[in-house]
């Protein structure tokens, strides 16, 4: 799955045109960043910046913004009404899909040492990579604002994280951290505006007072009234969407409209959200529904209709969620898995070491395991098999997934040799970068191993399901059966192999053994795999 990774600078300007696009351009010229929103501000005098794109890439479109707003944003002569203490007031790194909080977290204390040290200035360090309680929050960091904060970095206790203790007039001072993505969620009611926010009240954390908290967590709402669509909207914004999903949300608004005999029209997302998000929703449709679909699209689909974000205006998936906006598909799919067969055999055998065996091992697991899946989906639907729907209904999900997951592995590998090579390149001229190029080595290393051992990973989940399926399936499918096995079995060897060509770069022995302890315990269980499907297949022709 490709690493994404939203960045979101607040940046003190939301007046001046010629800056505020100059900023935009240093963005936008950032390689391997998509800039997906500007929101100008004129009243707070501010302008927030949404842009996407991998670790490395966001932390260079967030360094290249604040070089020009060093150069154009005098703070000594901002005035607004949005708390502020600098130039670029704060930068928040969001994971999006691929990656973890803690990943993030490296990205912003990356982004705030180089900042620092670069524009000499004093940047802290708030949300989920703060190193302090008591400065984990903007309005704990940002107290006194601007005017406050040369007094304030006097203190010892607010010393910067990164950067000079010293006041810059022209900048302020900066801060920098994680946290997770917001959702802006808003749900349509028939009703009017004090309706609409007495649900409010009864959904959102903070409730009506301390002493009467909402039911769902991580949930801000309020409730207004759209004059010019007649109609009112239960504003939500979901903080983590993970611990309270929109799908969740709705169907308590629906609750309470339903006892206040108001009628629920769909909902709307402001700005983009996650795939995951609506994924979610799909499972939880599904689940409730007793639906059974397996591709993303239908899913996405789904989750549309039931939340009805369509009601107010059309929702393009390409569009507006994270991911299919800057052409990721939910698979993550490299240029390997995303192009033509005949591009990938060329490629294979081209006078190149990439791709290679680990390519080609990964392509023909994900063939083995689609072939399993197609002999569930020829046996799911048809009368004569009608009596095994609710056994394909669980059979087939765990093919289809492993199959599509595999296709990304495609490129995994070529990646996984291609840093290895990289790193292999480092110079080593001084002691500091040998011992840089030896880290960047281990890394790697590790890192070409770990993939074939993922790869081991998912084939043997694959062989329980496909054991079952070869046994009840459409016995006119068996060849195709046979063929998926032999496939998945041939694929765990070549990920075997290729675990062990590369264990000799690894100095620690008990690392090494186990490692290998690892992949000859997968591919014995690839084989035993193997051969039940075989018999399970020969039983039924006998």
């Amino acid at each position: 799955m490709a690493k994404i990774i939203e960045c979101v600078p607040n940046f003190s300007e939301g007046r001046d045109k010629s800056i505020i696009d100059a900023i935009s351009s240093a963005i936008t010229s950032t390689s391997g960043v998509n800039l997906l929103d500007v929101d100008p501000g004129t009243s707070t005098n501010r302008t927030v910046y949404t842009f996407v794109g991998d670790p490395k890439s966001v932390v260079e479109g967030a360094l290249a913004a604040a070089r020009v707003a060093l150069q154009r944003i005098d703070m000594t002569k901002h005035k607004g009404t949005h708390p502020r203490m600098g130039a670029l007031d704060v930068c928040p790194f969001i994971p999006v899909s691929g990656v973890s909080v803690a990943e993030c977290i490296d990205v912003a204390k990356d982004f705030g040492h180089r900042l620092a040290k670069e524009l000499r200035i004093p940047v802290y360090l708030y949300g989920a990579a703060a190193n302090r309680n008591y400065r984990k929050t903007m309005p704990q960091i940002r107290a006194g604002e601007y005017e406050g904060l040369k007094e304030k970095l006097k203190q010892d206790e607010w010393a910067p994280d990164f950067g000079p203790a010293e006041f810059v007039p022209g900048w302020g001072a900066t801060v920098t951290g994680v946290r997770k993505f917001l959702i802006a969620y808003n749900i349509n009611l028939l009703s009017t505006k004090e309706q609409a926010h007495r649900i409010a009240l009864n959904l959102r954390e903070q409730g009506r007072a301390p002493d009467s908290p909402g039911r769902l967590k991580c949930c801000q709402a309020i409730g207004w009234y759209l004059h010019e669509k007649d109609l009112a909207q239960i504003s939500i914004n979901l903080t983590d969407y993970e611990v309270t999903p929109m799908h969740v949300a709705y169907e308590e608004a629906k609750k309470d409209a339903e006892e206040l005999r108001i009628a629920v029209t769909g909902s709307e997302v402001v700005g983009l959200v996650p795939l995951a998000a609506l994924l979610q929703a799909a499972d939880y449709y599904m689940q409730k529904e007793d639906l059974f679909l397996l591709e993303e699209e239908q899913k996405i689909h789904l989750s549309i209709n039931r939340l009805g974000l369509n009601a107010l205006s059309p929702f393009n998936p390409k569009e507006r969620i994270i991911e299919y906006s800057v052409g990721v598909g939910g698979a993550g799919a490299g240029p390997l898995g995303r192009g033509s067969v005949e591009d990938l055999v060329r490629g294979v055998a081209a006078r190149t070491p990439a791709p290679g065996g680990g390519s080609v091992a990964a392509a023909v697991a994900a063939l083995g395991a689609a072939l399993g899946a197609m002999v569930g989906q020829m046996t799911y639907g048809k009368r004569q098999w009608e009596s095994l729907d609710a056994s394909m209904r669980r059979l087939i999900p765990p093919l289809h997934n492993a199959a599509t997951s595999l296709i990304p592995a495609i490129d995994a590998d070529t990646a996984a040799f291609n840093a290895f090579m990289e790193a292999s390149k480092l110079p080593q001229g001084t002691s500091e970068e040998k011992r840089k190029r030896d880290a960047a080595m281990k890394n790697a290393t590790r890192g070409i191993i770990q993939v074939p051992l993922s790869l081991l990973d998912i084939i043997d989940q694959t062989w329980e399901p496909l054991t079952e399926m070869a046994g009840v399936g459409n016995i006119n499918c068996r060849s195709d059966m046979q063929v998926g096995a032999r496939c998945l079995e041939a694929a765990a060897w070549g990920a075997y192999y290729n675990v062990l060509i590369n264990l000799d770069t690894i100095d620690d022995e008990g690392e090494r053994t186990q490692y290998r302890t690892r992949a000859e315990d997968l591919v014995g269980r690839a084989g035993k795999g193997c051969r039940a499907v075989l018999e399970a297949v020969e039983r039924r022709k006998k």
